[in-house]
């Protein structure tokens, strides 16, 4: 068989096995999701607690006690809790360069009972250079009420490093805050009303009608007519079972029921500080003409030194001139086309050539005149 067959065949049955891909691809069902993914179960959330603490055992690199004076006042009243007394004077003439003033937050999950562990972040309040090699000594974390509901200690984990010598300093990642795995122990629980009363309610996580509806006809499906019953387009209210045991397997079935996806609706999320643009497969663009011109301006600056003269008694005097430069670019006017899917809208922006800041511009703009066919959403 010579080379010119053989390249054909190749070529052949790529073409077949492309075919047969696409194909298979098109015969794919719709993408399905469960419940548990889009919605959840209200009264059942995590909680946030906060403390402030003391980090002790740096290396010299805590904080500057003369310019943060609460780092002081808090170490004097742990230190008369355990018993030391200080004398106000003594108190203020401190110099702890191994301590630093810090804030602790967790997130309590849910269902979390006394005795467990959880997570904790330790971040400084003060001027500290850095709280690698530091320990967190015991902390209360408190939550929205006022109560203690975990105490925090334990040794800090920063993700960092550091290094200063005659006036210079390197440093990779942050150092002035840190994380402690397990470093807080649970007090208290935080009641939840999930078993409470004949129903529960589910949220959620975006409004939408049509989900609300699927939602409610997915478990009406699995466990019978009435079960479930939309009540806006963000809650489902659903029938359980009141009997502990019950009520958790028939939750347990429920957020594992398939839940066929809906289109999202169209929107466009803009980033304005970094220029971030994305948007979402729903995203339509209608017949319209654009024309974006760039205008710049150019300011430079010289020094001109003005020499007194000869025997004049005067002085050298620096001034500065500016010289200010406008240039327009002419705008070149360009007819978009109709774009019904999120890959011929992407197109059509590029064949504008801007850069991301003047999508930001051209995007409002084909939204104000009604060609862009989504939601405008700045973050």
């Amino acid at each position: 068989m010579n080379t010119g067959r053989l390249h054909s065949l190749s070529t052949a049955l790529r073409r077949g096995a492309a075919l047969l891909g696409l194909c298979l691809l098109v015969a794919q069902p719709a993408l399905a999701g469960r419940i548990k993914e889009v919605a959840a179960i209200e009264g059942v959330r995590s909680n946030q607690l906060t403390g402030f603490g003391l980090v002790i055992g740096l290396d010299g690199t805590g904080d500057q006690t003369t310019q943060m004076p609460y780092t002081t006042q808090t170490l004097s009243n742990y230190l008369q809790q355990m018993g030391i007394a200080l004398s106000p004077d003594l108190a203020s003439r401190l110099q702890l360069k191994n301590v630093a003033a810090v804030l602790v937050t967790a997130q309590l999950p849910a269902f979390a009972r006394p005795g467990q562990n959880m997570d904790v972040t330790v971040s400084s309040l003060g001027n500290a250079k850095s709280l690698k090699g530091g320990t967190l000594i015991s902390t209360p974390l408190r939550g929205a009420d006022g109560q203690v509901y975990a105490l925090a200690q334990g040794s800090l984990i920063v993700a960092g490093a550091g290094a200063s010598a005659g006036g210079s300093r390197v440093q990779i990642n942050h150092l002035s805050a840190g994380r402690i795995p397990g470093g807080a122990q649970i007090e208290r629980a935080v009641p939840t009303p999930l078993l409470e009363g004949n129903s529960i309610k589910l949220g959620l996580e975006a409004s939408d009608f049509q989900t609300a509806r699927r939602v409610a006809a997915a478990i009406n499906t699995r466990f019978g007519d009435g079960v479930a019953r939309a009540l806006d387009g963000r809650t489902v209210d659903v029938r359980a079972p009141t009997e502990p045991n019950d009520r958790i397997s028939f939750i347990a079935e429920m957020e594992e029921l398939p839940l066929e996806s809906s289109v999202p609706a169209a929107r466009v999320v803009i980033n304005s500080r970094t220029g971030s643009i994305v948007l979402n497969q729903a995203v339509t663009l209608g017949p319209c003409a654009i024309a974006h011109g760039n205008l710049s301006v150019s300011i430079s600056s010289t020094p001109i030194i003005s020499q007194p003269g000869p025997l004049s008694s005067g002085q050298t005097v620096v001034a500065e001139k500016a010289n200010i430069e406008i240039r327009q670019e002419p705008g070149i006017l360009i007819q978009l086309p109709t774009a019904p899917k999120l890959a011929d809208v992407v197109r059509a922006l590029n064949a504008l050539g801007a850069t991301p800041q003047d999508l930001l511009a051209i995007l409002q703009a084909i939204k104000a005149a009604g060609a862009l066919n989504a939601e405008l959403e700045v973050i």
